[in-house]
């Protein structure tokens, strides 16, 4: 069966070295993950999810998240966009997207997936696209982009919570205090996640 793909944040202010909040290493990820993505194919992909982390100044300010990061990711900044482009990714496979405007892409209510290629097409609630997935048979999910220890990590949580395993290639992925596998080592021992080693 094949498994669905989430990129997670691969967003200018994160990953170009000169953005907003800058993951350090994170740059030298951008040109592996485009290779990685061109590499993906139908037989092996149920499809592609890119998150996008997205603020507002006036909400961000009074924010927890504030407290501990500088204003980043402005919806429709450049910073806001994203490094890897939907047309890397074979046309075959579909391609949907998500903005949250938190670290946890579950907690807010009310979020869409949205396709990432057709702005028209019909957009769907979070929780039905996950749970039709598995419906679909489709169990196993992979988890590239940062930071591995802020929104990679929680997106990894919500999959396992949903029934999913779930895998991250180490070398598509930086953290900002921890780096992915410290993560899985901590927060996931004993659950369905784990690192590889081979992108």
């Amino acid at each position: 069966m094949a498994r669905f793909v989430i990129l997670v944040d691969t967003q200018k202010d994160f990953m170009d070295a000169d953005g907003a909040l800058s993951v350090l290493g994170a740059d030298a990820l951008i040109g592996p993950m485009e290779d990685w993505l061109h590499a993906l194919n139908q037989a092996d992909t149920a499809g592609v999810l890119f998150t996008f982390d997205t603020h507002v100044p006036e909400v961000y300010a009074g924010s927890a998240e504030a407290e501990a990061f500088p204003i980043h990711c402005v919806r429709g900044s450049e910073g806001w966009s994203n490094v890897l482009d939907v047309t890397a990714l074979d046309p075959v496979i579909p391609a949907w997207r998500i903005e949250k405007g938190v670290f946890d892409m579950w907690a807010e209510d009310g979020l869409w997936i949205e396709d990432a290629r057709d702005p028209s097409a019909k957009r769907i609630p979070r929780e039905n696209f996950f749970a039709d997935l598995k419906a679909r048979g489709v169990a196993d999910v992979t988890v590239i982009g940062v930071a591995a220890d802020y929104c990679v990590r929680w997106a990894i949580d919500g999959l396992v919570a949903r029934g999913f395993r779930v895998e991250v290639p180490e070398e598509l992925t930086r953290g900002i205090e921890r780096q992915i596998r410290e993560v899985i080592d901590d927060d996931f021992a004993g659950l369905a996640a784990r690192v590889t080693r081979n992108a």
